[in-house]
């Protein structure tokens, strides 16, 4: 994407919130930046390093129950806080990262699938972030479309930032060594690649940023619980959009995020939501086999096979 065209993408949808449409276009590309946001910050450990996680919903409920935590107890606004929610679930991550990342494989996904599971136990045991009553957060005074537009506006910095970061690392040093470890992290670390220091960099950042997105979910769930907090359903859906866009790039995820997103929203309005999850998950599953890379990948390729129009003869040549 030139930047000619992310510019003027992103004044798209600074003023699309004023143009004119209703709450629910506002939700919908709402939830669109969330998936965004979730799926590229999954990408940066389980697309560039190759660490197949299941337990990013511990960091997105992490994320989540630090905002709710501040506004609850303390009366702060997670539009202020959902930075320390970041914080928190990065911090997390740097605690439970070095056991787990000395694991590979099914091993690691297996082990952090446990983790989230074994956080929403602890969250759900705990008196003081509501146990299994949850906790209700007071939304601002506000009418439902101004709330609508903020929480519009906050998702999508949510969404520019971890695409920015995402691409930042991709293309960096960074993005190179952890290349190096995906392909092979014995051949990188005998060639001096920091491969811990980088998989605890990736992770770390990673966390971050999905505890980051949690904490505005929360607050426009107005009401946290650790069933939906710490779904397992939500990690498996972070995967599922980055493989379907493509892993091994920056913008694959995105990609994923918006036609899964969409083409789960169409499903649901024309055939009802159980139907539609049937549907849209023989469709995922189909598309991962038959594009393992991703859709990114192979539209790239389709782009080069193209035939290109003949170059112009110089009129010099052209005589006879």
């Amino acid at each position: 994407m030139s930047r000619a065209v992310a510019a003027g993408l992103a004044v798209v949808l600074l003023i699309f919130p004023w143009v004119g449409t209703g709450e629910y276009p506002l939700a919908l590309l709402y939830s669109t930046f969330m998936y965004v946001a979730l799926a590229v910050a999954w990408n940066v450990i389980g697309g560039f390093a190759g660490y197949l996680s299941f337990g990013h919903a511990a960091f997105f409920g992490l994320g989540g129950y630090t905002t709710g935590f501040f506004l609850v107890r303390a009366g702060l606004s997670p539009f202020l806080t959902a930075p320390l929610g970041a914080a928190v679930a990065a911090a997390f991550a740097a605690l439970a990262g070095y056991p787990c990342l000395r694991l590979r494989g099914p091993y690691f996904a297996v082990v952090t699938m446990i983790l989230g599971l074994a956080v929403r136990a602890v969250v759900l045991n705990l008196p003081w972030t509501g146990a299994a009553e949850g906790l209700w957060m007071t939304l601002p005074p506000w009418e439902p479309i101004v709330a609508r537009r903020a929480f519009y506006y906050a998702m999508l910095a949510v969404a520019l930032v971890t695409v920015l970061a995402g691409r930042a690392v991709r293309l960096g040093k960074i993005g190179v060594g952890l290349e190096a470890i995906r392909e092979d992290e014995e051949a990188a670390q005998s060639i001096g690649v920091p491969v811990v220091r980088l998989k605890m960099s990736a992770l770390i950042l990673s966390a971050g940023l999905t505890g980051l997105a949690g904490g505005i979910y929360a607050y426009d769930r107005s009401y946290i619980h650790p069933d939906f907090m710490f779904d397992l359903h939500l990690s498996v859906l972070a995967v599922l959009m980055a493989l379907l866009g493509g892993r091994q790039s920056w913008a694959g995820p995105i990609l994923g995020a918006v036609v899964v997103r969409l083409v789960d929203e169409a499903l649901t309005v024309r055939v009802g939501t159980e139907a539609a999850r049937i549907i849209f998950g023989l469709g995922l599953a189909l598309v991962i086999v038959l594009l393992p890379d991703g859709v990114l990948p192979y539209l790239e390729r389709l782009r080069w096979r193209a035939p290109r129009p003949p170059a112009a003869v110089p009129a010099a040549q052209a005589r006879p």
